[in-house]
């Protein structure tokens, strides 16, 4: 049973055309109950009674004026070719302060029918599209849920009265459906590529198939794919025989790029050209997924869930055993970086196929680079030198990387094309003038948004000059970014910090043959040398292994091997402080990777005391404080950080919201502007937020081994992005962590 209001709003709505959209729509109407009466218009008088007998409507009309008088509302859901006879009959009724709309899916033949009919568009007269349907047709398959959730375009006119358009609004919105407005002729060419060419290839296909000899070979041959695609084909060619008349040009201008580009690809099959082929596939394998994440300003891999996906952490447990983290992420983003300007195919293992590394790797098809994979960690990139960049189609989206956005800038003001850089909501926020500052000082024209925040614009052409730059906070993603843009200005760029930061970059630039100068605090490029193409096997992420590091520290009883972690000493601040807080961490089969240091750490459980923390530690544990903060917590005595403002920047506040969470498990942690002070004591359970910060939610989880109940956090889904495999390996050393209800 629906529940009505108390008294409809509008009077009465007339649906002309019963099939499945004009009949789905009058139909939803009736059960919202918003018009005092829903009366239908149809030719076929078994449609008239279906519509009648199944609660579409509340009564047929087979007179067109009859129906009309006193309406508020007529929707013209007819084929579209017959739009035009229908616009001449309305034409000649009165129809007093109706408000016309259409269903139609080409926008432009019905204006200009609208236009000769009426002599001058009316006002109230406002054209709209439903991009929604079912294999099913007529006015039996008509459902009240059909456009929920789904998109409906409404293309206003200059003259079209805005209380009309408002109210056409109104109605969509109010059957759940996702309403958008657009200039008609933009309408028209957005569907001649989405739909009808699709639909046309399909009919093409299919026809051309069936009309070999051999066809019945084909089709007892054909598999899923071929079924997927030609599905479209059992549409009904009536109306696509209308479609493809009535939005003729659009569909013309999209067939000619389709067919330049079909040229093309068989000229490549003709010549044997593979690396043509393999660019086309595996830009085209991720574009669906790229663009969906685009419009729904999503982060890189969207964790398919909910906003607030939950983990139930219980308490207690210890840890063993010996587990290998995910590869690291500083490493895996410069390895796609510099193999796509290198010379030669590298070949990268152990890449981490998480949101912010996968973004990077999207920019970089985007600009034309053929990039095999990844699959299982191995990605195979076809580097086209440093000078071998093409213009992306449109702006490049970042998702949630800031890594991705300040090391790309540095790269991208150098070449001969204009880019634009944006990201999702929370990239949005971050400060960018950092970079964008310095750059402009060699000569680049960076444009930002407002508060230096994105998106970035940057003007392609420019001549850069080498400098000497004193970074005014250690920042290994400023220091990145200038140094890759010294790879192409002219003379020396020497960049130096105030603190030690990670020094992948350097070190990653010499491993693909680039001589890079480092003296103490300063590291120095020059323009003129080329990048070899290098085989990388990324060693797994500090970072990630500091989670596990922090558990079987503070877990009673444990002891965990964490194989091939990369120990690189600009990134070991996190070592270095567990040892001072008391941690028994010990290194084995140390070794070098492609100009890393890596080795397992062997963690065994210690007792903890609270320190102040080194302030030139800082720079080199930024990341990894979360967790540490958790260690703090479960040590006996105070720990005190400062000089750490830079967390509050982060994905979250990362300082505010471990201190609420902490203090919400009854631990004393007070924030100060440049750190937190932290009281060691007993964890309670309760429930606590991570704000979407992948860093906070799993350290809370970390924080459940010293429990007395069970932590709930909230606005996990982030984990999935950046340790894809989080759940599975805690669970496995001893962690009693895991997605509530499940």
């Amino acid at each position: 049973m629906h529940l009505q209001p108390a008294a409809p709003i509008f009077a009465r709505l007339v649906v002309i055309g019963l099939g499945l959209i004009g009949g789905s729509f009058a139909k939803g109407m009736r059960e919202k109950g918003l018009f005092g009466e829903v009366v239908g218009v149809d030719l076929d008088a078994e449609s008239r009674r279906l519509a009648v007998e199944l609660g579409v409507v509340d009564r047929c009309e087979t007179d067109l004026a009859a129906a009309c008088r006193g309406a508020d509302v007529i929707q013209l859901a007819v084929p579209i070719l017959a739009m035009e006879k229908l616009l001449v009959a309305l034409a000649q009724l009165d129809l007093g302060k109706a408000v016309l709309t259409d269903v139609g899916s080409a926008k432009g033949n019905v204006v200009r029918a609208a236009q000769a009919a009426f002599a001058g568009l009316p006002a109230r007269f406002v054209p709209g599209h439903p991009i929604a349907g079912s294999e099913q047709s007529g006015v039996e398959a008509a459902q009240s849920g059909l456009f929920r959730r789904h998109k409906v375009i409404l293309t206003p006119l200059q003259g079209t009265d805005p209380d009309a358009l408002a109210l056409i609004d109104r109605l969509w919105r109010e059957l759940g459906a996702d309403v958008e407005h657009m200039q008609v002729e933009h309408h028209d060419q957005v569907l001649a590529a989405t739909s009808h060419l699709p639909h046309l290839l399909a009919f093409t296909l299919v026809d051309s198939l069936a009309k070999r000899g051999e066809n019945l070979e084909i089709f007892r041959y054909a598999a899923g794919g071929f079924r997927d695609f030609t599905r479209i084909a059992g549409s009904d060619p009536v109306m696509w025989h209308d479609i493809f008349l009535a939005n003729r040009e659009a569909v013309l201008h999209t067939l000619d790029t389709f067919r330049d580009d079909l040229d093309a690809l068989r000229q490549a099959v003709d010549a044997g050209d593979g690396h043509q082929l393999l660019g086309v596939f595996t830009r085209a394998r991720v574009a669906r997924e790229h663009f969906s994440k685009i419009l729904a300003r999503r982060a890189y891999v969207d964790a398919m869930h909910s906003n607030d996906l939950i983990y139930l952490a219980n308490p207690g447990g210890s840890l063993s055993g010996r587990i290998r983290v995910p590869g690291d992420k500083s490493i895996s983003h410069r390895s796609i970086m510099l193999g796509s300007l290198a010379d030669g195919i590298t070949e990268v293992e152990g890449f981490l196929e998480g949101e912010d590394a996968l973004a990077t790797l999207q920019a970089f098809r985007d600009m034309g680079v053929v990039i095999e994979g990844p699959h299982h960690g191995r990605v195979t990139i076809h580097g086209v030198g440093l000078h071998g960049l093409q213009p992306p189609p449109g702006p490049l989206y970042l998702g949630n990387s800031g890594t991705s956005m300040r090391l790309l800038s540095g790269l991208l003001v150098a070449q001969s094309f204009d880019t634009t850089l944006t990201g999702d909501a929370s990239l949005s926020k971050r400060p960018m003038n950092r970079v964008a500052k310095p750059l402009r000082e060699m000569g680049a024209v960076i444009d930002t948004g407002p508060e230096g925040r994105p998106p970035l614009q940057i003007k392609g052409g420019q001549q850069l000059t080498g400098m000497r730059y004193d970074m005014p906070m250690a920042s290994a993603q400023v220091k990145s970014c200038l140094l890759l843009a010294g790879l192409y200005a002219a003379g020396e760029t020497a960049v130096t910090e105030p603190a030690p930061t990670r020094d992948h970059t350097e070190r990653m630039l010499r491993g693909f043959g680039y001589p890079v100068a480092v003296d103490g605090n300063t590291a120095t490029v020059e323009s003129g040398h080329k990048l070899a193409a290098s085989h990388i096997e990324v060693p797994a992420d500090i970072s990630s292994a500091a989670f596990f590091l922090v558990a079987a520290s503070i877990a009673e009883g444990s002891e965990l091997l964490l194989e091939h972690v990369g120990i690189n000493p600009t990134r070991t601040g996190v070592i270095d402080i567990l040892k001072l807080m008391g941690a028994d961490i010990g290194l084995e089969n140390q070794r070098e990777v492609g100009g890393e240091p890596v080795a397992d750490l062997r963690v065994r459980a210690a007792k903890l005391k609270g320190i102040d923390i080194p302030e030139e530690l800082v720079p080199l544990a930024i990341d990894e404080f979360p967790v540490l903060f958790v260690a703090a917590a479960c040590a006996e005595g105070r720990t005190v950080l400062r000089g750490a403002e830079e967390l509050r920047v982060k994905e979250s506040d990362r300082i505010q919201v471990m201190a609420d969470g902490l203090q919400a498990l009854g631990v004393k942690a007070e924030p100060t502007p440049d750190g937190i002070i932290i009281d060691g004591g007993a964890i309670g359970g309760g429930e606590v937020w991570s704000h979407g910060d992948h860093r906070i939610a799993m350290s809370f989880s970390v924080a459940s081994l010293r429990a007395t109940a069970p932590i709930r956090i909230h606005d996990c889904a982030n984990v999935a992005t950046s340790f894809p495999n989080f759940l599975g390996l805690a669970s496995n050393v001893g962690i009693r962590v895991a997605e509530e209800g499940k």
